[in-house]
C-alpha cells in the first residue's frame, strides 16, 4: 500500500464527502477506494470513517487522522517547491572527468568565468586518459571523445565534433621532405596515440576516395599534449585533434601535411549515469563546455 497515495484519496473522500466523487475527481472506481480505506483502517486497527447508505462521517480517530495528514502532505508539498525552485540554481558540488588534453585545452581556459557565474558551486575536475567507471567514481559528467558510445545504462549527449589531422613541424619537412599522396606516409618516422583507435592504422579520406594505411610508430605516447610537444620538436608525423593543434598551426610551429586529406572525426560526448543526472550544474556546466568549442 502506497500510503501517501492513500493519504491523499482519505483527504479527497473527506473534502468530497463521497466516495463516489472523490474517486471520479482521482479517475479511479469508487470500488478501489473504498477497498485501500478498508486496508488502511485495517492497518491502523481502528475504523475511520462512519458509512451508511446515506451519509458518511469521521469518528474522533478518523479526524486526528485527517488533521495529521493534511500537516504531512503539506510538508511533502513544501519539500517539493523548495526542490523545483533550487532545481534552476547552480550550487552543490560538480564532479567531472575528462581526458588530459581536452581538460587542459578546453575546459581549463573556461572555468575562470564559469566559476565567476556561479560562486556557489564547488568543482572537482578529474582529467584521466583512460576510460574509467564514472558510477564507481562519484562523477557527475563524464567527457569522452569516441568515433561513438557502445551502448550501456550511461547516457551520452553528443556537444561537438573533435577533427583529427595530420601534422609535422617545418623542421622536420625540411630535412625528411614532404609527403605528396597517402602512401607516402608510412616511409616516415611516425609517432602514434597509445590509446587511439588509429595507432597502427589510419583511414584517409580525401580527394582520391578513401585510402587506408598500415603503419607502425616507433614511438608511442599516451597523452595528445605530449605528442603535439614532440611533433613540434620535430621527431615526425602524426595525428591531433583540432582542439590541441590549432594553437601551434596558428604559430607556425606545425603544419598540415596531406592538407586535403584527414581521419574520422570522433565525437565529443557529455555522459551521465541517467537523463536526471542533467541538473542545473551539469546543465550549466555543458552550456559552459559548447560555448568554449564554438570558439
Amino acid at each position: 500500500m502506497d500510503k501517501l497515495s492513500v493519504m491523499q484519496a482519505f483527504l479527497r473522500i473527506v473534502d468530497r464527502g463521497s466516495f463516489a466523487r472523490a474517486a471520479e475527481d482521482l479517475g479511479v472506481s469508487p470500488a478501489l477506494l473504498s477497498r485501500e480505506v478498508k486496508l488502511l483502517e485495517e492497518s491502523l486497527g481502528c475504523a475511520l470513517l462512519t458509512r451508511t447508505t446515506r451519509s458518511m462521517s469521521l469518528t474522533e480517530a478518523g479526524r486526528l487522522y485527517y488533521e495529521e495528514t493534511l500537516g504531512i502532505l503539506d510538508a511533502v508539498t513544501g519539500v517539493e517547491s523548495r526542490i523545483r525552485e533550487g532545481a534552476g540554481i547552480v550550487r552543490g558540488h560538480l564532479r567531472v572527468n575528462t581526458s588530459s588534453s581536452f581538460g587542459q585545452m578546453v575546459i581549463a581556459p573556461a572555468l575562470p568565468a564559469f566559476l565567476d557565474s556561479h560562486p556557489e558551486l564547488r568543482l572537482t575536475l578529474s582529467m584521466d586518459d583512460r576510460v574509467i567507471d564514472m558510477v564507481e567514481g562519484g562523477f557527475d559528467v563524464s567527457i569522452r571523445i569516441r568515433a561513438a558510445m557502445p551502448d550501456s545504462a550511461l547516457v551520452a549527449r553528443k556537444i561537438g565534433i573533435a577533427r583529427q589531422r595530420i601534422f609535422a613541424s617545418p623542421a622536420y619537412l625540411a630535412a625528411a621532405g614532404r609527403p605528396e599522396r597517402p602512401e607516402d606516409i608510412p616511409q616516415h618516422r611516425l609517432v602514434g596515440f597509445l590509446l587511439a583507435d588509429h595507432l597502427s592504422s589510419w583511414t584517409l579520406t580525401g580527394p582520391t576516395g578513401r585510402v587506408t594505411l598500415e603503419i607502425d610508430p616507433p614511438v608511442r605516447v599516451g597523452n595528445s599534449l605530449v605528442l603535439r610537444d614532440l611533433l613540434v620538436a620535430g621527431h615526425g608525423i602524426g595525428t591531433l585533434p583540432d582542439f590541441v593543434s590549432d594553437g601551434p598551426e596558428a604559430r607556425g610551429e606545425l603544419v598540415r601535411v596531406l592538407p586535403d586529406y584527414e581521419l574520422p572525426s570522433p565525437e565529443i560526448f557529455a555522459v551521465t549515469a541517467s537523463r536526471l543526472g542533467m541538473d542545473a550544474r551539469v546543465t550549466a556546466f555543458l552550456d559552459c563546455l559548447r560555448t568554449a568549442l564554438r570558439r
